[in-house]
């Protein structure tokens, strides 16, 4: 009863079809009950209770105008955006257009072709979405996946590794956000002489690092950074290498609520980077092209926990500023 009650929330609010008072009430009670919300007190669940029929009537209003993708309501939506900005990406610091990169530098393989597809999962190179949670740390999801990838190019076994083992054990959180947080995992998997597996890691961990040595499931031996701000450069690393790690701008409401088609907002500057998640392809959908992208929020976000994002759009929300790939 709750996935259906959910899917007429999705439906209506992607229909752009606008609730009545009374219909509003019988969506939100369907919509907390989905998402498990509770309130400590009745005016805290009337602010977000505000809040929430705020962002259902401005999801309806973008579905009506014909964009080239929809929004949705979801898990955010007693969030205002600011709120999604401090509690979903809450370590903004960690990532800056002007990160000292110290890795090999991509070039394209001589004579390599583009195919007009890629998808890394029909491959076996992608583990299930996961869901970062109040973790926050997007950049540790985003190392894994690079590795995860690697590894299985490399060895034909696909390994969930342990963002957990990042967080607590490589000193990557406190990095300077110049230095760049997505190499400084690469690194630190590769002088710790590798990282557990999911399973492998204690959980909870006691002590500032649980790292066990017979637990690991993948190691690193360097890593790549694709040229800056290059599509076309990326393009290639996505169709040659496998998935690889990116940083963009995910500050927007569009952002937030993003549910299906190809998204594209032109507010979504280069400019800012605050998320970081896992190119795993590339296509071109009703002729816009997009990347694929991986994020870790949960299969309830977006498509499945995918986004389509724009390709070719003058490197649309930083999308390859800062984008690199592990060597295993």
């Amino acid at each position: 009863m709750k996935g259906f009650l959910a899917f007429v929330l999705c439906l209506v609010a992607s229909s752009g079809y606008v609730l009545n008072f009374g219909e509003y009430d019988a969506e939100w009670m369907a919509w907390k009950s989905f998402h498990n919300k509770k309130y400590e007190t009745q005016r805290e669940e009337d602010a977000r209770y505000t809040i929430w029929g705020d962002n259902l009537k401005k999801i309806q209003q973008h579905n009506s105008e014909g964009h080239s993708y929809t929004l949705a309501m979801n898990h955010f939506g007693d969030l205002t955006v600011d709120e999604y900005r401090i509690f979903v990406l809450q370590h903004r610091s960690h990532f800056s257009q002007e990160t000292r990169r110290e890795g090999a530098t991509f070039l394209p393989p001589s004579g390599a072709t583009l195919p007009a597809t890629v998808d890394w999962r029909t491959r076996g190179y992608v583990t299930p979405v996961k869901n970062q949670g109040v973790l926050g740390e997007s950049w540790s999801f985003s190392v894994t996946g690079s590795v995860e990838g690697q590894h299985f190019k490399k060895t034909g076994k696909l390994v969930s590794l342990s963002e957990q083992n990042l967080v607590d054990c490589s000193g990557c959180r406190e990095f300077h956000e110049h230095e760049g947080v997505i190499d400084c995992g690469f690194k630190y998997i590769k002088r710790n002489g590798g990282i557990d597996t999911e399973s492998g890691y204690p959980s909870p961990c006691h002590t500032f690092c649980c790292f066990l040595k017979d637990k690991v499931g993948a190691t690193v031996t360097g890593y790549v950074d694709v040229p800056h701000g290059n599509e076309t450069a990326l393009q290639y690393a996505v169709a040659t290498v496998g998935p690889i790690s990116i940083v963009v701008n995910s500050g927007l409401q569009s952002f937030q609520f993003y549910q299906s088609g190809v998204y594209d907002d032109p507010a979504c500057t280069s400019m800012v980077q605050d998320h970081a998640m896992l190119v795993v392809g590339y296509g071109t959908l009703q002729g816009k092209d997009y990347w694929l992208v991986k994020n870790s929020w949960g299969t309830r976000w977006g498509m499945k926990g995918y986004i389509m994002m724009s390709r070719n759009k003058d490197n649309q929300c930083g999308i390859a500023s800062n984008a690199s790939y592990p060597l295993v």
